[in-house]
């Protein structure tokens, strides 16, 4: 019984300890990203200039995407739009 009372309770610490360092790991990884967030901020993309809009997709792509769909769905499917990213 002795053994059994000796095992519970290192089970008992090693789990405490575990909790223990898993919780400062947490706090330490939000503080960090809150002290890089604040001193250095993700810098802003430039704004790309819409004025044309969307460069058209050329015929040929269209029809292979629109042949892709249609093979994959089983003619279920409809191309609705398509833009480049």
């Amino acid at each position: 019984m002795e053994n059994l009372n000796t095992a519970f309770l290192l089970m008992v610490v090693g789990m405490t300890t575990v909790f223990a360092i898993l919780l400062v790991v947490i706090y330490l990884g939000k503080a960090l990203i809150a002290l890089v967030n604040k001193y250095a901020p993700e810098e802003a993309a430039p704004a790309k200039a819409a004025a044309n809009g969307p460069a058209p997709i050329p015929a040929n792509i269209m029809a292979a995407i629109s042949a892709a769909v249609a093979v994959v769905t089983h003619d279920k499917g409809k191309v609705a739009k398509v833009e480049k990213i």
